[in-house]
């Protein structure tokens, strides 16, 4: 995928992620980067769970990026209201 896919594949999957998570958002720039790294730990847990990951700019990449953007939030808030 180019850089451009992951990019707007992060932006939606952070968005989504983040109104799931927290209601409000983090913000456009967090919400792409915790996205993107969403979307690489969202196709990291479906591979070894044995599903196919992310595979373009589709439903089920969205789906299984904003999986991995969701459990990133959740981490993210568990270190943050720690530190």
């Amino acid at each position: 995928m180019s850089l451009f896919v992951w990019i707007l594949l992060g932006l939606v999957a952070g968005f989504i992620a983040s109104h799931l998570v927290n209601h409000r958002g983090e913000g456009i720039v967090l919400d792409v980067l915790l996205g993107i790294v969403g979307a690489i730990v969202g196709g990291w847990l479906f591979h070894v769970f044995g599903h196919i990951g992310l595979t373009g700019l589709n439903f089920h990449s969205i789906l299984v990026a904003t999986a991995g953007a969701i459990a990133t939030l959740i981490v993210y808030h568990m270190i943050r209201r720690h530190a």
